[in-house]
């Protein structure tokens, strides 16, 4: 038997509505993706006549749900899923306070501290998720270090930065582990190297060690108080240790100090439709829309 979904909600005149063409643009989509996953039920918008009207909560699943699909989860699962995840929240919680990720071949939603299996109702503890994919929200990717790296003897194993440059390279290679140790032997030898305090951060929050993750992004920006990555990634892991309103603080520092970083803008709308602030979760939202086109 397939599994039920979500009834479309009673119309509120307050609420922002969006058009099929508006998600479409939205979410980097073409509209007939959007009419096809609606009809997969994987999503209920209300229906006005002939169009369809998404909520913002609607934008928040159909892009969690188009990221699962990528991420090559099943869509009967990517539908159970969602199903048993409207089931198990209270009614007056809006899907648009979690996220929801691909854990190898399972579903996997974050609320807070809590993360469970939504299809079994079964509870998941950090360490158990290794592999968080395309889904609602993203951590920042690594990246180079901002300073230059002068020409090195082969055996300079005293130099931060050349083992900066190991660490990503252990990366490219899947080598976590590895490229772990070569960021803390960075900061041994350069305890200011805000880079390194966020490539590591995002390799533990990627393992569920939010809250190591989060010290590292706060000595990141003791060095490096406007970088926006490092705003942004501490907000997500925040956001998993139940600080909402510190998380808003943070994207907002985060699209302060770069106002086209499109994901911090598309995290904070979640963020505030949440916390029921719909006008400057809009806003943000309308920002993202523009930066995405």
């Amino acid at each position: 038997m397939a599994a039920s979904v979500p009834a479309p909600r009673p119309s509120n005149p307050s609420t922002p509505v969006f058009r099929t063409a508006d998600v479409a643009r939205i979410l980097g989509l073409s509209p007939r993706r959007v009419r096809a996953l609606v009809r997969a039920g994987l999503s209920r918008p209300e229906r006005r006549g002939r169009t369809w009207a998404f909520s913002f909560q609607d934008l928040v699943v159909l892009r969690a749900a188009h990221g699962l699909l990528r991420a090559t989860i099943p869509l009967r699962r990517v539908r159970r899923a969602l199903a048993g995840l409207s089931r198990q929240l209270p009614s007056d919680r809006p899907l648009s306070g979690v996220r929801i990720y691909a854990d190898g071949r399972q579903v996997v939603v974050r609320d807070g501290g809590t993360t469970w299996r939504p299809e079994s109702g079964q509870i998941v503890f950090a360490f158990e998720v290794d592999e968080l994919a395309q889904a609602a929200r993203r951590v920042a990717p690594s990246r180079p270090s901002r300073r230059r790296v002068a020409p090195r003897a082969p055996h300079a194993d005293g130099d931060a930065a050349l083992w900066f440059e190991r660490a990503l390279l252990r990366e490219q290679r899947k080598d976590v582990d590895g490229a772990c140790a070569a960021y803390r032997r960075a900061l041994e030898l350069d305890p200011e190297m805000a880079d390194a305090y966020i490539n590591l951060g995002r390799l533990l929050q990627e393992q569920g060690k939010s809250t190591e993750a989060a010290r590292l992004y706060h000595l990141a920006l003791r060095y490096g108080p406007d970088d926006p990555v490092a705003h942004y990634n501490l907000a997500i892991a925040l956001e998993d240790q139940g600080h909402t309103a510190a998380a808003v603080a943070h994207y907002e520092r985060a699209v302060a100090a770069d106002p086209r970083f499109a994901d911090a803008h598309f995290n904070l709308a979640r963020v505030l439709d949440h916390l029921g602030q719909r006008s400057q979760a809009i806003r943000h939202l309308l920002i993202y829309k523009k930066l995405s086109d």
